[in-house]
């Protein structure tokens, strides 16, 4: 089975800057968004709502030199367990797969719980278009520009109770169409969990495409949870239900692995994972390694965790 290793990559093939930037442009002007995402790829889009993806957020990244990795690696090399353990089996696998209809249900400690199809989503305007570095917890990364909304719009529009102090995350299952259920990797259906001020963070996002397209379904369609910071299990796929809870919630990877996958899971690269560093990285598109940087470089959560030993909570 061939896999593509981010040192295959070429930097020939990395989208320019100044391409990219043309596009972002060419989306600022609403014109875009429903073009690439609702004509070609049936999201449904409206007018309205392509118009309302404005205020595009600034590249966080500290690095000036960071360019979105190439759409066809972001949509070929993938960790999606419940279609295959390998990087391109979630690519290959997910063609029966149904995106359509799909709802997510918000309950738990809440006064307003409620059951959202994709058309209510899509009314959590304004949408937004953020630059995001990646990080995966075996030493790649990626940078990805997402199109969604902040969590923490959906949280207030249930209204969470007092008690509520986390968020759970049930994900998709399906044992006809996701062919990795069959084998007891993990503890189906996958589920992953947020602190309620993380949730509620303005840089997490319920992703609903990339690129400026829909996403597909190998990278979590129709949406999914995008938390930057922290390392790429923590990004919950195919979301189907959202609990909110008192207590911190059992996690598929924790389970699975407590000594390797905690439920913080925050970029630190000063706790490495037991079987290699997480000092480094490699960029996919790139040859050499760069350091590792703490909250994978958004410093500006660090104030949520102050006062806690973070090679502990890790």
């Amino acid at each position: 089975m061939l896999i593509r290793r981010p040192s295959d990559v070429l930097p020939s093939e990395i989208t320019s800057r100044e391409l990219y930037q043309g596009r972002r442009h060419f989306l600022q002007q609403g014109a875009g968004l429903a073009l690439t995402g609702a004509a070609a790829l049936g999201m449904p889009w409206t007018a309205a709502q392509a118009a309302a993806l404005k205020g595009f957020m600034p590249d966080k990244s500290p690095h000036p030199d960071d360019k979105p990795t190439p759409l066809k690696d972001v949509t070929s090399y993938n960790n999606y367990y419940e279609f295959g353990v390998d990087k391109d089996e979630p690519a290959k696998n997910v063609g029966a797969f149904k995106l359509r209809p799909w709802t997510v249900t918000v309950d738990g400690l809440c006064n307003k719980p409620k059951t959202f199809g994709i058309e209510d989503l899509l009314k959590f305007a304004p949408l937004e278009e953020r630059i995001y570095r990646m990080r995966c917890v075996e030493g790649w990364s990626m940078v990805i520009p997402w199109i969604g909304f902040q969590l923490g719009a959906l949280l207030r529009a249930v209204e969470p109770q007092g008690s509520a102090k986390f968020v759970e995350f049930t994900t998709a299952f399906d044992s006809k169409t996701m062919p990795g259920v069959k084998y007891a990797v993990l503890d189906w259906p996958y589920k992953e969990g947020l602190r309620l001020d993380e949730a509620k963070h303005p840089l997490t996002l319920l992703a609903l495409g990339l690129y400026g397209e829909e996403l597909l379904a190998q990278n979590g369609a129709p949406i999914r949870l995008v938390v930057p910071w922290k390392y790429g299990f923590k990004g919950a796929k195919s979301i189907v239900h959202i609990r909110l809870v008192e207590k911190m919630p059992a996690t598929a990877w924790n389970k699975a692995a407590p000594n390797e996958y905690g439920f913080y899971s925050n970029v630190n690269p000063a706790v490495d994972h037991p079987r290699w560093s997480q000092a480094t990285e490699r960029r996919i598109g790139e040859f050499s390694k760069r350091k590792t940087l703490p909250f994978n470089g958004y410093s500006e959560v660090a104030s949520l965790y102050s006062g806690m030993d973070l090679k502990k909570f890790f």
